[in-house]
């Protein structure tokens, strides 16, 4: 089925865009899917490539009869830009930090809970930050917990990492994505997938032109917490039934702290499972239906 939008009012007044992809067999359980640092809701869970249905990761829960929704931090994809994103950089500093994305996605969760009794909640790389934020904070009414591609106390160089995308570690509220180097981390993504990632950003609220889309700071600040050991969330805070899921391709997740993470979950119900040959994108890989279904199982099953 097509998508949907609805605007969902954040508590400080920001309008939130959220995607929908309904079931026509629903049973009353819903899916909400909260992206990355980078990529907006639609061009990591839904790019829209012409003919090709098999990449948008919302359509899969409909499968099992499930309501999918993905959320649009603010700042990202088509939901309102903070203030300081509308300023020169350099006049303020990261402005969306994991516990503020957290209101989003729980004003989000809000809007679905009215209309679902059971919603899984699924979070990718940064949105792992938030979901863990979100379920440690507000012990929120959810069914299950999917961190997948997780950044949790990884002992990476975060210097040497800012030094490569061309910032300082005092960072500025936002930086530019520019096209040549979006297309150069997507890896195994086809000419067709590249180009609907692309117009999906620069089509967005986030697009600056034909070939830059600004990208917000908050995340690189949260993931450079989490290298000096000090995440935004404790899992083991963490109680309701959780997948935690990599690529064993994944350069920015890593296993051994995804495997830390999922040891130091405080649920008993908890579950770990590594994609061999996926990268940190799974959900783009030769390996995204490998992903779907065993995200599904997992939802079938708790």
């Amino acid at each position: 089925m097509a998508l949907q939008t609805h605007d969902v009012a954040a508590r400080d007044g920001l309008s939130l865009n959220l995607w929908e992809r309904s079931s026509d067999t629903n049973d009353g359980e819903a899916v909400l899917f909260v992206h990355g640092s980078i990529t907006c809701a639609r061009a990591l869970f839904a790019p829209p490539v012409t003919g090709d249905d098999s990449y948008s990761w919302l359509a899969a829960p409909g499968e099992r009869g499930r309501t999918s929704f993905a959320l649009d931090i603010r700042g990202y994809g088509d939901s309102d830009r903070p203030a300081e994103l509308c300023e020169p950089p350099e006049e303020n500093g990261p402005p969306v930090r994991a516990d503020l994305a957290a209101n989003d996605a729980a004003d989000a969760l809000g809007y679905v809970r009215e209309r679902f009794d059971t919603v899984h909640l699924v979070g990718v790389s940064w949105g792992t930050n938030i979901c863990g934020r979100l379920v440690e904070r507000d012990d929120p009414a959810v069914a299950s917990l999917v961190q997948c591609a997780p950044v949790y106390r990884t002992p990476y160089d975060v210097e040497d990492g800012l030094a490569a995308l061309g910032l300082d570690p005092d960072l500025d509220a936002y930086y530019y994505q520019d096209r040549a180097t979006v297309e150069s981390r997507q890896g195994e993504d086809t000419d067709a997938l590249f180009e609907a990632i692309w117009r999906t950003q620069i089509e967005s609220n986030q697009g600056v032109d034909e070939n830059r889309y600004i990208a917000q700071t908050g995340a690189l600040a949260d993931f450079a917490d989490c290298c000096a050991d000090d995440p935004p969330y404790d899992a083991v805070n963490i109680d309701v039934p959780t997948l935690v899921v990599r690529g064993s391709d994944d350069e920015i997740s890593w296993r051994a702290d995804a495997t830390a993470l999922y040891d130091e979950l405080g649920t008993p119900d908890a579950e770990y499972l590594e994609l061999a040959g996926a990268d940190h994108y799974a959900m783009h890989s030769e390996r995204r239906r490998a992903l779907y279904d065993a995200v599904n199982r997992f939802h079938d099953r708790t």
